[in-house]
């Protein structure tokens, strides 16, 4: 009887020193038990809209200075990121490409604020940019005169179709080519992310 005692009571404390130290150790970050944050998106906006709109340098401003401008186009994509780790977390910075119609990449920006997302839980962040017709003019000239061509559109006429497009959601949206680059406790992890919009 005294021998069933001193064997259970062993083997409880062995059972808690190893509850205890699987505790301990799933508290600290490490390579190994550091899982992969959930990145969704969750919505995207034109959160403001000024219509489609181009004057070309050689026009006379009514107010203002003269030169080539253009209609901006502010757009919002608000991320969902789930933490599932028994610790927090941070996300250390964001680096995108914008697209439209999923193949033009018209602007490439990033976010190093900085967002810590509590252990267990999901948390918001929203990425905003700005682009303007005139800077998307020049981008879609150099690098997608061959996809325009394919396509059949001129250069106005892709620019027009994205304008009036875009704020009214048929026209898709990708976010493209994103890198989330999160931290715990000096343990790095980079999440590769891709979602459109439409």
């Amino acid at each position: 009887m005294m021998r069933k005692r001193l064997a259970l009571i062993i083997t409880l404390f062995f059972v808690t020193a190893v509850a205890l130290t699987a505790c301990a150790t799933m508290g600290k970050p490490t390579a190994e038990n550091f899982q992969a944050p959930v990145v969704t998106l969750e919505s995207f906006e034109v959160p403001q809209y000024d219509g489609y709109w181009y004057y070309a340098g050689n026009v006379k401003a009514t107010k203002g200075s003269d030169g080539d401008h253009g209609a901006p186009l502010p757009m919002s994509f608000l991320l969902s990121i789930k933490n599932p780790n028994p610790y927090p977390i941070l996300l250390e910075s964001v680096t995108y490409t914008v697209a439209f119609d999923k193949e033009f990449d018209l602007y490439s920006g990033n976010d190093s604020t900085g967002y810590w997302i509590p252990a267990g839980m999901t948390d918001h962040v929203r990425l905003n940019t700005m682009i303007t017709v005139r800077s998307a003019l020049m981008s879609v000239l150099v690098t997608g005169g061959f996809k325009l061509k394919a396509k059949g559109w001129s250069p106005w006429d892709a620019l027009q179709r994205w304008w009036e497009g875009v704020p009214n959601m048929t026209v898709p949206v990708t976010l493209k080519e994103a890198s989330l680059s999160f931290k715990a406790d000096g343990v790095l992890k980079v999440i590769p992310f891709e979602a459109t919009f439409q």
